[in-house]
């Protein structure tokens, strides 16, 4: 029971976590997904339609940036003795990174390329959230960083309460593991859009300093 509640958390958090990267770095740093990116074909698309963003090829630097951090994802998980420390890397890179960008301000060099230097940073994080929700599925109640999969099967899962009712036992702790994933992703991605609009990347400190303390507690798992 006390390993079913942890997982409820972690889940909970994870989404938020990428809910809030996502948004925060689309809001703060010229659109850029660093969550789901694939989103960025279609900025990158629209932006060289539209003529507007002579920096739109950024976009697609995400890609070797999220592969990359994956592989990197791989081999920490080869060597560690802890499964959560992919999880304790990914914090220490947005904490860095929400670092950077203050310093960067500081200093009164904040650029256009300041801000994608941020942005990548933060892709490699999320590459590497991504990179242990495949490599531990079961800590998990589902994908932490897209929500597509998890929309399909909670639709299925409702599908079949509004058919059967709530006597399936199965399918309704199916539908309520998805919502757990849905509800935490959206509440990241409010509170990221807030964050970004008003805060700018700085902020990506405290979903760093979360997962260190989310990898802290589970140093001995």
């Amino acid at each position: 029971m006390e390993i079913q509640k942890n997982i409820w958390y972690v889940t909970l958090l994870l989404t938020m976590i990428a809910g809030y990267c996502d948004t925060v770095t689309f809001v703060a740093a010229d659109s850029i997904f660093s969550a789901h990116v694939t989103g960025n074909f279609i900025v990158f698309a629209y932006q060289i339609i539209k003529g507007s963003d002579l920096h739109a090829w950024v976009k697609l630097l995400t890609f070797p940036v999220f592969i990359l951090a994956v592989i990197v994802g791989g081999r920490i998980a080869l060597k560690a003795t802890n499964r959560y420390s992919i999880l304790f890397w990914e914090g220490i890179i947005l904490v860095l990174s929400g670092i950077a960008c203050y310093v960067f301000g500081y200093l009164g060099i904040v650029s256009q390329w300041t801000i994608y230097t941020i942005a990548m940073t933060t892709v490699f994080a999320m590459g590497l959230q991504n990179a242990f929700g495949k490599l531990y599925t079961k800590e998990t109640h589902g994908p932490t960083t897209m929500m597509t999969g998890n929309v399909t099967q909670a639709s299925l899962d409702l599908g079949n309460l509004l058919k059967n009712g709530l006597k399936d036992v199965d399918v309704l702790l199916s539908f309520k593991k998805q919502l757990v994933t849905i509800i935490g992703f959206l509440v990241g991605c409010f509170l990221g859009a807030v964050a970004g609009k008003f805060f700018g990347l700085g902020t990506l400190v405290f979903p760093g300093v979360a997962m260190i303390i989310c990898y802290y507690y589970h140093r001995e798992n």
